[in-house]
């Protein structure tokens, strides 16, 4: 996901209704995986009606290196507002356009933020096994297992996306480190909420992969009314072997059933 697109984490914080401590760490910067991302929430958090949030979000801001900022408010993805928001605090974007960096790391580090080495080290402790990293997130804190779904291991990754909060659910898939793979898979889960499956298949750049249609598609958990649009894009053979899965809602069998037929009948 481009950096420029705003991510499910970033979304959810502005639909509002997010919990006082992790608006909290929000405004320390210690959430955000991504510099877009983390300044767009530190602009957000200025306005909280917590007086606290505003404050920490205020020296957060004010931590930030002067350069690093100004390079940033350079960037093709920034939006004028933002731009407008700190040229009347006094900071103009650096000479020049400067394309969005694949490696887009965060402008500064939260006072939480593990030392350098120790998050590397949680990691390779999370790739033990799938019932250490389970045992691993049962002791977390719920802005542990936030960081951990935006910063953490595939692994945990796979294990957060199934959490019954859809927060957490937003910060995996804002996850920087994930992968189209990742996203295919997740497309495919039975045990993913419907939330997790309609932002995959509201997402333009995954749903360009077909393994991500074609498993939005056959998920029985998918909302109907975006498995029949998906199927559309699907190859004859796809739709014939939808129309007799009787895992599928009824619904999106007969579709597939007329569908299958309707080109059997231009091949005659």
């Amino acid at each position: 996901m481009s950096s420029a697109s705003p991510t499910p984490l970033l979304e959810f914080m502005k639909r509002g209704g997010v919990e006082r401590e992790v608006r909290l760490a929000a405004a320390q910067g210690v959430l955000s995986p991504r510099a877009y991302e983390q300044v767009m929430i530190l602009r957000l958090l200025l306005d909280d009606p917590d007086r606290e949030i505003r404050d920490v979000t205020e020296n957060t801001l004010k931590r930030i290196p002067a350069d690093a900022l100004r390079r940033f408010l350079a960037r093709t993805d920034v939006p004028d507002e933002l731009r407008e928001f700190f040229g009347s605090r006094g900071v103009l974007p650096a000479e020049g356009v400067i394309e969005t960096p694949i490696d887009d790391e965060p402008l500064i580090a939260g006072p939480a933020a593990a030392p350098d080495g120790e998050e590397e080290k949680e990691e390779e402790q999370a790739e033990e096994g799938n019932d250490s990293a389970t045992q691993k997130l049962a002791k977390m804190t719920f802005v542990q297992r936030l960081k951990a779904a935006s910063k953490g291991t595939k692994e945990l990754r796979a294990i957060l996306i199934r959490d019954p909060n859809k927060m957490i659910n937003a910060a995996v898939l804002s996850s920087p480190k994930l992968t189209d793979t990742e996203v295919e898979g997740f497309a495919k889960m039975t045990s993913v909420s419907d939330d997790v499956l309609r932002t995959i298949a509201q997402n333009r750049v995954w749903t360009k992969r077909y393994g991500v249609v074609l498993g939005l598609t056959k998920n029985p958990k998918t909302p109907l009314t975006l498995s029949l649009n998906l199927m559309n894009r699907l190859n004859d053979k796809d739709v014939s072997m939808l129309a007799v899965d009787r895992n599928v809602p009824e619904a999106l069998r007969i579709s597939a059933r007329k569908r299958a037929s309707a080109g059997a009948n231009k091949k005659g």
